[in-house]
């Protein structure tokens, strides 16, 4: 690291300019979060235009900002309406809901913008100093390893469906079945599409994500509507007690680390990120029953990841020009129109910019949390909404958000059979993340299946290959061992004492 263009990089970043771009993009970014379908993604690509105009640093900075606020924003509705914004906050409802439901939402969003305040700060730390050999390390991953990583995510969030794996199981491959809608692209044969030619594209995987987790929540409520009380729900104290922030630290401080590496990662992404972490904490814990039921630590830890995986995105878009995610993807694309040109050569050519951006990120995390945290009082305020209220207004933001997908009615359809799919799911006790999870990452896992098969001639011997497939190859058969592991080991320390050695 060069001291002297990381002092000119945080010169340029405090100029008041630069300073209001953060804080209209973080603000931006978690508004935007917490809308159901419209992700960071969507958000910066809305905004490409008003870039234009201006200077690339301050462009960059403010594409920057609504990606990581977005992160932000996207666990609260997920934990006060339990419908993830984005696919990166779908592990905030796991335990976020469940506090909110137990009247811990003020606890629980506190929480969660500390956990991703801490992850963002200690990925920016890390993308001072390890920038370039993570991303070198990035290139080793061919399509190999990038199958067997999304592989093991897969196995990691059904390992997490305890006294439900058949079923999680099944809500896996339903969710790989459905990626499979749409156009091959190696072969150009329509697969599935029943002669839709709005299907040759595939389904989009937030209209999943809203139509199980929003629509189907509000049809599952609406079961029992009449039957709850009109009370005022509690939303509890507005900050976290000491207990819930020391079981949180250490799995924030987990966290946050492998959510950066995971975010270096070529189209990893926050959503791989937040479940590696959650089935990590859940799997080292010494309490894995109250996960789900909420604790504070399965949603301290997703959130940490997530953010920091944002931060860890930019790395190999800036040094290799290539997305790490389908944000990074858009912003590559403005940055290109800018007359920018991220690659090896863009720490070069331009420190100014790139030290500019960096210690934009440390001004916008504090920005962020700052937010976040005032904003905590007015948005717990929704759980006083009456339920007649709130779930009409909640399915017209799924319909105003999966409308602003493609601008196409074929989505309403989509909409309402995932909403009833998604009513048929918590009926039958499914555990919904497989689902989703696979639906995301099951493209890509065919594509680099496909191609790593390809250039090895047919030999699967490709996938042992190199020391990080083994690697990736032995995590994943733990993660699904792991939990019938902990069932032998907790059976022999509770064995019967011999009465023979008892008398003695």
């Amino acid at each position: 690291m060069d001291f002297s263009n990381f002092m000119q990089g945080l010169t340029t970043a405090l100029e008041p300019i630069n300073i209001m771009w953060v804080v209209i993009g973080g603000f931006l970014g978690t508004i935007v979060g917490m809308l159901p379908g419209l992700g960071p993604a969507t958000a910066v690509a809305v905004l490409i235009p008003i870039t234009f105009g201006m200077e690339p640093v301050s462009a960059i900075i403010l594409m920057a900002a609504i990606y990581y606020g977005a992160m932000y924003g996207g666990s609260r509705s997920s934990i006060l309406l339990n419908t993830p914004g984005d696919g990166s906050a779908i592990a905030a409802t796991f335990d976020g809901y469940p506090m909110a439901q137990k009247g811990q939402a003020g606890q629980a969003m506190a929480i969660s913008a500390v956990a991703s305040f801490i992850g963002g700060m200690m990925a920016v730390i890390g993308f001072i100093f390890l920038a370039e050999p993570l991303a070198s390390f990035a290139l080793k991953f061919g399509p190999a390893e990038y199958f067997l990583l999304m592989l093991l995510t897969l196995s990691a969030i059904v390992a997490l469906s305890v006294g439900k794996m058949v079923k999680g199981f099944i809500a896996m491959f339903l969710g790989l079945m459905l990626s499979t809608v749409g156009i091959d692209t190696q072969s150009g044969v329509y697969r599935f599409t029943f002669g839709s030619s709005h299907l040759s594209e595939g389904i989009d995987f937030l209209i999943v994500i809203i139509g199980v987790y929003a629509v189907g929540e509000v049809l599952y409520n609406y079961l029992t509507i009449d039957q709850e009380k009109r009370e005022k729900k509690k939303v509890g104290k507005i900050w976290f007690t000491k207990k819930q922030w020391k079981r949180s630290l250490w799995p924030i401080l987990r966290s946050g680390p492998l959510g950066f590496v995971i975010g270096v990662l070529p189209g990893a992404g926050g959503s791989i990120a937040s479940m590696i972490s959650y089935s990590t904490e859940k799997q080292i814990s010494k309490k894995p029953e109250a996960f789900g039921k909420g604790a504070v630590e399965g949603l301290a830890a997703p959130e940490s990841a997530n953010n920091a995986a944002s931060v860890g995105a930019m790395i190999p878009l800036l040094t290799m020009g290539i997305p790490g995610s389908g944000t990074t993807a858009v912003m590559l694309g403005a940055l290109v129109m800018l007359g920018m040109k991220p690659g090896p050569l863009l720490f070069e050519n331009d420190p100014n910019t790139v030290w500019t951006l960096i210690n934009s990120m440390f001004i916008g995390n504090i920005a962020l949390v700052i937010i976040n945290i005032l904003l905590v009082g007015l948005l717990v305020k929704i759980l006083d909404t009456p339920a007649k209220v709130l779930y009409p207004v909640i399915v017209i933001l799924a319909f105003i958000g999966t409308y602003t997908l493609s601008y196409s009615a074929v989505d309403f359809f989509l909409l309402l059979i995932f909403g009833v799919f998604g009513l048929f799911l918590k009926v039958m006790d499914f555990p919904i993340a497989p689902l989703v999870l696979a639906l995301i990452v099951g493209t890509d896992m065919e594509q680099n299946f496909r191609m790593a098969v390809l250039s090895s001639n047919g030999s699967l011997g490709i996938f042992f290959d190199t020391p990080i497939a083994i690697g990736l190859a032995v995590l994943t058969l733990l993660s699904l061992f792991y939990p019938l592991l902990i069932k032998v080991f907790k059976k022999k320390g509770k064995n019967p004492v011999d009465p023979i050695t008892k008398d003695m």
